[in-house]
């Protein structure tokens, strides 16, 4: 019995945009029909463990026009839709999608970003050098440790109690650990 890859999909008002995770896939196969049949098969790993997905998109599709990309890491296609118009799914049947298909939110577009909206990675940059933007990220680390505590503006645990002891410049207070005051 055949395993089903992860499966990732977005779409646009004239394109489907399907992802199949599967690295390092080997015999692979697919078919598109134009009624919406897609079916796909590889095998992957040392015991290549077969994978299968046949599914019925939701309306018809132009096999000519669309396309298929095999990567190491996965297998991606392009899908031309028959009509320019928005799904409301993905699959022709009604009801809950299959555990193995997920929404695309690097490709997602919504319908009413308007059809000349791009993805990010669609998007022409030119000679841009991003580095000299100066738009922050570089070397950060998550910890913290780039944080200069020198030009702490907060108040001090000594200004806090003179504040709340009514006092001023530490008159009166209590002096600090291994600190001594000699009485004047």
């Amino acid at each position: 019995m055949s395993r089903h890859p992860t499966v990732k999909w977005a779409q646009r008002h004239d394109k489907l945009y399907i992802t199949i995770e599967l690295p390092d896939a080997k015999d692979v196969k697919f078919k598109l029909e134009p009624e919406g049949k897609f079916f796909f098969s590889a095998t992957s790993g040392v015991d290549n463990i077969p994978y299968e997905i046949d599914i019925d998109l939701y309306e018809k599709v132009d096999v000519k026009e669309s396309m298929a990309n095999v990567g190491l890491r996965n297998i991606c296609y392009l899908i031309k839709k028959a009509e320019n118009k928005w799904w409301s799914r993905l699959l022709k049947q009604e009801g809950k999608p299959p555990i193995f298909l997920k929404v695309d939110w690097d490709k997602w577009a919504d319908e009413d970003e308007g059809q000349d909206s791009k993805s990010g990675a669609d998007m022409d940059f030119g000679d841009i050098d991003f580095s000299k933007l100066n738009m922050g990220g570089g070397d950060f680390d998550g910890d913290g440790a780039d944080i200069d505590e020198g030009d702490d503006d907060s108040d001090t645990e000594e200004e806090n109690v003179d504040e709340v002891s009514g006092k001023k410049n530490g008159e009166g207070a209590a002096p600090a650990i291994g600190e001594h005051r000699a009485n004047a």
